[in-house]
């Protein structure tokens, strides 16, 4: 699939031919079109997280929800969202006073599971655990990292052996003099851990302090120096017991023996064991992922500080660990130029499409392989998000429909149901009835995107809304409304 991925994003491959409108419809996006508007929905008022404002949609992505944890905005409500593919929402989960990041789906246990960072953001990186939850969004496990430590937004990665790979921060005292800066310095020590997930043990824990040189950062010595920033770790596939691990402010990708910690080889950086090819160099990078056939995609950040003028990328690099050279394979620029200071990611999709999201910029986009974009849209004002997937997701909403209704003069009554998370729902079914006896049907409705708006006639005192699947089955009812 990969082999025949051309180079594109350079000259003029994004700005010939169907790309042309799409150029124009992005500069117009940072131009002035509006970004997502905040939802207002009758049913779920408590729900107000942007979804997405879609700038082009060729019709030709690949299958799938697109899954985001936004936050910032001018309104400031932030938390997990699923957005489907017209940028409406199917899944809100607001947080107040806590942050969530790195939202998506996972398998756990044999089975599709939602997963999520959430806690609180200090110097850079994350305090707090890892949730996940069933295919009826209730949390059935949190993680919390070992030996005193807290879990780090980065990286919350769960592996076919029954274990979790994630990353966490420590403060130590250090001699920084030897790179400028003061004897009695403050440096920030990178780890990872990996636990088992079933007693929480920890397996393994690695700390830059004792691999990773103070000369190889790039990073401006200062308090609390954040000299490495890990922000990524994936499991090799050809190889279970390595890991990738990205090193954001040494620009290296790490391979590590899963055992015992060691640094097998070094790419990118100041002491890289590779030769990297013509545009195969990279900067403050994330997200770096492991694939078959030597294959390895990194969300090449450029910045911050940013390198010159260049444009923020998504990269497909072949690393040849005989020869020791890593050659580019592609790359994936947004028609208007980019420069994403943090955050962002690449993925791979089943179908060959590629799917970033622009971290610090408010954008996720979806490319054919050959680097025609089929997808562009645009977070709420204000918001960003540290990564954005499009995965497969199918389930019925948390809890029950959610409806409210008013009257319309004397003659009907008005109604409007949601069902937090469902994706399965095709037609609502409304009975309805005096203040006793059976209800009867009062008609059926074809789903609306999250909120349906309905109208019935006559004035019933009680009202149910049943959600209904394309076979007419009954997934879910809503309590008895009274009017």
């Amino acid at each position: 699939m990969l082999g025949a991925l051309a180079i594109a994003g350079a000259g003029r491959s994004l700005i010939d031919g169907s790309a042309a409108g799409a150029s124009s419809a992005a500069a117009n996006a940072i131009n002035g079109i509006p970004a997502a508007r905040t939802p207002a929905f009758h049913s779920r008022p408590d729900l107000r997280i942007p979804g997405l404002a879609v700038d082009v949609d060729t019709g030709t992505t690949a299958s799938g929800l697109i899954f985001l944890a936004p936050y910032g905005g001018k309104h400031g409500q932030k938390g997990a969202v699923i957005v489907d593919g017209s940028g409406s929402p199917v899944w809100e989960q607001p947080l107040n006073g806590l942050e969530t990041d790195n939202f998506r789906v996972q398998t756990y246990q044999g089975r599709p599971a939602l997963t999520w960072w959430e806690g609180k953001i200090e110097l850079g990186h994350g305090v707090g655990s890892y949730v996940i939850a069933n295919g009826a969004y209730e949390p059935i496990k949190r993680v919390q990292a070992g030996n005193g430590l807290n879990g780090d937004l980065h990286e919350f990665l769960l592996t076919s052996r029954g274990t979790a790979l994630f990353t966490a921060y420590a403060i130590r005292n250090a001699d920084l003099s030897s790179v400028g800066g003061s004897r009695n310095g403050t440096i920030q020590d990178a780890i990872f851990q990996e636990v088992d997930l079933a007693s929480g043990r920890v397996l393994l824990e690695w700390h830059s302090l004792d691999h990773i040189a103070l000369a190889e950062s790039y990073w401006p010595v200062g308090k609390r120096w954040d000299y490495v920033h890990l922000n990524s770790i994936d499991v090799d596939v050809a190889d279970e017991n390595s890991l990738f691990v990205s090193s954001r402010n040494t620009h290296t990708i790490y391979k590590i023996d899963r055992k015992s910690g060691e640094i097998i080889w070094r790419l990118g950086g100041k002491r890289s064991d590779f030769e990297l090819g013509t545009g195969a160099v990279f900067a403050w990078q994330h997200d770096a992922r492991s694939h078959p056939g030597g294959v390895i995609t990194i969300f090449d950040n450029e910045g911050a500080p940013f390198v010159g003028d260049t444009p923020t990328r998504g990269i497909v690099l072949v690393v040849d660990e005989q020869a020791m050279t890593a050659s580019l394979q592609s790359q994936y620029l947004h028609p208007v130029p980019l420069q994403a200071a943090s955050k962002g990611n690449v993925q791979l999709l089943a179908n060959g499409n590629v799917f970033v999201g622009w971290g610090a910029e408010p954008f996720v986009s979806e490319f054919s392989a050959s680097g025609e974009l089929l997808f562009d849209a645009r977070l709420g004002a204000g918001y960003q998000g540290y990564r954005a997937f499009r995965i497969p997701w199918s389930a019925t909403g948390e809890g029950s429909p959610s409806v409210v209704a008013k009257r319309d003069g004397a003659s009907g009554t008005e109604l409007w149901v949601s069902w937090n998370g469902d994706t399965r729902v095709v037609r609502w079914l409304v009975l309805g009835g005096g203040g006793s006896g059976a209800l009867k049907s009062l008609g059926t409705f074809a789903r609306s995107g999250f909120e349906t708006a309905m109208r019935v006639d006559g004035s019933p005192r009680r009202l149910v809304v049943r959600g209904l699947d394309a076979a007419g089955r009954t997934l879910g009812q809503s309590a008895t409304l009274s009017l």
